[in-house]
């Protein structure tokens, strides 16, 4: 029996296969891994089914070798799949046992998981898995409210509790510095013919067939409008927009109510995956407060602004992801791989 789903967003919990085998179970928990965000939606990762155990694999045939040479944004992305299948695990009914990087001779095999006993689902992660279908990333200006000082600091613990960290970025001059910073490290991508061309390989209209990538309206084009993500596609790979991206990237930045950095103590594929599943749970909890976000991954996958942005932190520890948190409209979400397109 399959149960993948064609739509991944339409997944419903009515449908797990309750009566199934414990692969049929690991299968259709993958619905829920594929909804996890990921670097320009390439979706970088894969799976692979044995009888008990579902393994979580790199899938390095979707890295993008300019801006992420070492892969870290690709773990940290598979990740964030990652924690999707603990939260699916936990509302199914089961505990899941879950190694991480089992065998130091395969270094793309990130996680081997199975189901584990049973165990009773708590309220903290049923709400964390009901946001998981409502959120994904929001590149829209962001409504003029704050979010409460005691929502911030939840947040916080939420990546304590996952071994990371959540910088606020709080005084002026330290959100004129990041501004600083994501203008600089647009202008140097932009500037690179190379990593011009990386990104807009991945720039697709929303009704391609990879189901992956980045159409125009999730760029900020009106939805109607998304026969234009090939022009932008080919803007983008053969003239230098870096005053036009700063721009925009200048102003979606000054609309967020707040800027955070998440980051970890160490810079091995260990904490990247750790950042990851830090990430997701971080985003799924503000989603369920009716907070959106978006990134701003430049000034890190850029090293010599990464060194920068580390410096002006003030504190130990690799910043692995920047990103803006606020209120904003509704927006379509991108396109995702149905749980039988990332098996293997």
């Amino acid at each position: 029996m399959n149960h993948s789903v064609s739509q991944p967003w339409q997944v419903s919990d009515q449908d797990f296969p309750i009566h199934g085998s414990s692969s049929q179970k690991l299968q259709f928990l993958l619905n829920y891994a594929v909804l996890a965000p990921s670097g320009h939606n390439t979706q970088p990762w894969k799976f692979k089914l044995q009888p008990e155990t579902l393994e979580l694999w790199a899938d390095p045939s979707r890295a993008l070798p300019r801006v992420d040479p070492n892969q870290r944004e690709l773990i940290i992305s598979c990740g964030a799949a990652l924690m999707n299948l603990r939260l699916a695990l936990h509302h199914f009914g089961y505990c899941g046992e879950i190694r991480l990087l089992p065998d130091p001779s395969q270094p793309n095999l990130l996680a081997q998981i199975q189901l584990g006993n049973w165990g009773q689902e708590n309220t903290e992660d049923k709400t964390l898995f009901d946001s998981i279908r409502k959120r994904h990333t929001n590149r829209q200006p962001f409504e003029d409210w704050d979010i409460p000082e005691t929502v911030l600091k939840w947040l916080q613990n939420i990546a304590d509790e996952e071994g990371t960290w959540l910088h606020l970025i709080q005084s002026e001059v330290e959100r004129s510095h990041i501004l600083g910073l994501v203008n600089l490290a647009d202008h140097l991508q932009m500037s690179n013919p190379e990593i011009r061309q990386e990104l807009a390989a991945w720039m697709r209209r929303g009704n391609h067939p990879s189901h992956d990538g980045l159409p125009a309206y999730a760029l900020g084009v009106p939805e109607p409008f998304d026969f234009l993500t090939t022009v932008l596609s080919w803007l983008t790979r053969f003239f230098d927009l870096g005053d036009r991206i700063a721009h925009q990237d200048e102003t979606l930045l000054q609309s967020a109510s707040t800027i955070a950095v998440l980051g970890t103590d160490k810079d091995t594929p260990e904490h990247w995956l750790k950042a990851g599943q830090a990430l997701e749970k971080v985003l799924l909890r503000a989603q369920s407060l009716g907070i959106v976000a978006s990134f701003f991954n430049a000034p890190i996958q850029m090293p010599e602004v990464r060194s920068q942005l580390q410096q002006s932190l003030n504190r130990a520890g690799y910043p692995q992801v920047l990103l803006r948190l606020g209120y904003a409209q509704p927006t379509q979400p991108t396109p995702r791989r149905s749980s039988h397109d990332v098996l293997f």
